[in-house]
């Protein structure tokens, strides 16, 4: 996926130290990969404004078409940030271990794993918010032999 290779390493790179997130003009310069990410996964994912809006912390969704119009001007904040690396690196993940309309169609999907007790990845991280998208992650990652 173009404009992702912002939020993670590559296959024989050596892990790289975080990105320090705290720091504006980083934000500013993660700001439009990060927006575009998000709104090719959502677009793949086909989940609605509200969804979407929802995974990104709660953003009204007069804004999220406004980011993804390119018409709002702000950096997104930290954990706007870190809720698009973790969308981001679950498409990557999926995409790794599924074929496309599967991996697609994933987080839409009742699931019956301890993680999800029989319901969608998609109500899991809409409902724990960072935490429960990391799990998400970290899942997705051992699925795949990760960790």
């Amino acid at each position: 996926m173009a404009g992702l290779a912002h939020f993670g390493a590559h296959a024989g790179t050596p892990p790289r130290a975080p990105v320090n997130l705290s720091d504006a003009a980083t934000r500013e310069r993660l700001t439009p990969a990060a927006i575009e990410g998000v709104r090719r996964v959502a677009e793949l994912w086909k989940l609605t404004a509200s969804e979407t809006s929802a995974l990104l912390g709660d953003m009204s969704e007069r804004s999220w078409y406004r980011l993804k119009k390119g018409e709002a001007r702000t950096a997104l904040s930290q954990d706007e940030l870190t809720r698009a690396s973790a969308l981001i690196g679950i498409y990557k993940g999926l995409h790794l271990l599924f074929s496309d309309p599967l991996a697609d169609e994933w987080v839409k999907l009742p699931n019956r794993g301890p993680l999800f007790g029989g319901r969608t990845p998609l109500m899991v991280m809409i409902e724990g918010g960072i935490p429960a998208m990391l799990d998400v992650r970290r899942h997705v990652d051992a699925l795949r032999g990760g960790l």
